[in-house]
């Protein structure tokens, strides 16, 4: 399998010590915060963006995408009744799309808790309708750079829209674009109910983005996560997408974090063949 730290782990080092450090310890994909780059992603320069991209690849890392679009955003939303800011934010994302492409990504992780929650008297389909118009307006845009967006469900400590995969499956159906797919997170599946890796055998079809992590916020197998059934759900689905590192807490340190995460994931891997 590929993997692949998220570049915020790093906190403020320099780019190429935490290039240097994920290298070591195994990791072949960046996957990047755009607030990593600069507040707004329209003034995120042309040479910033080589740059970035350039430094990745002289240690042999693939900038493999996107996530936390939204976030430290301000004027944007998702699922808001507001059709000014819905059309702000479609552009806002179309603009995410072409900085993908120009790090070398092909995937775009739709979280941003934030910046798509609703208020209570608007209910989940009302929410859903106005997502799906955003998304499909945006879907073009994709296609033509050749970039996936994948949705994330989010567990209920995170907000109320999405919190099970198969609303998930519902927003992607009424987009209905090839472009827009499924990202699952293993500390937001903790909170559906069912066994983690019947989701992931249930939404096999439209999986493309894996983000690998534990409730407590930590690396997985840092936690109380036993990532093997994972893993050989992932293996037995033949999923060919990226395993993402996200953490929260970042209080072990972050060699500790890149060093105990990957270990973890190959001895669970390990399990699933022996």
């Amino acid at each position: 399998m590929k993997f692949a730290i998220c570049n915020e782990t790093f906190g403020d080092w320099p780019i190429e010590r935490g290039f240097e450090l994920a290298v070591k310890h195994g990791y072949t994909g960046i996957e990047v915060a755009p607030f990593t780059l600069g507040s707004d992603a329209l003034a995120i320069t042309s040479a910033v963006r080589s740059n970035y991209r350039r430094v990745a690849e002289s240690f042999g890392l693939q900038v493999i995408g996107l996530h936390w679009l939204l976030a430290k955003t301000n004027g944007f939303h998702l699922t808001t009744e507001d059709v000014g800011t819905r059309e702000r934010t479609a552009t806002y994302l179309q603009e995410l799309v072409k900085l993908c492409c120009d790090l070398g990504g092909d995937v775009m992780v739709l979280g941003s808790p934030l910046q798509r929650n609703f208020p209570a008297e608007m209910g989940h389909q009302l929410a859903m309708r106005n997502a799906a118009e955003v998304l499909r307006s945006i879907a073009p845009t994709l296609e033509r750079y050749n970039v996936r967006l994948a949705i994330e469900p989010l567990g209920p400590q995170e907000g109320n829209f999405l919190n099970h995969a198969y609303q998930a499956r519902e927003l992607i159906q009424m987009v209905g674009s090839p472009n827009v797919r499924l990202h699952l997170d293993v500390k937001a599946m903790s909170s559906e109910g069912p066994p983690i890796a019947d989701i992931i055998r249930e939404n096999a079809d439209l999986l493309i983005h894996y983000h690998a992590n534990d409730p407590n916020r930590l690396g997985p197998g840092m936690g109380e996560v036993d990532h093997r059934p994972l893993f050989q759900a992932l293996r037995e689905i033949d999923y060919r997408g990226w395993v993402s590192v996200e953490v929260f807490d970042y209080s072990p340190g972050v060699e500790r974090i890149l060093s105990e995460s990957m270990t973890n994931m190959k001895a669970a891997i390990e399990a699933t063949v022996s």
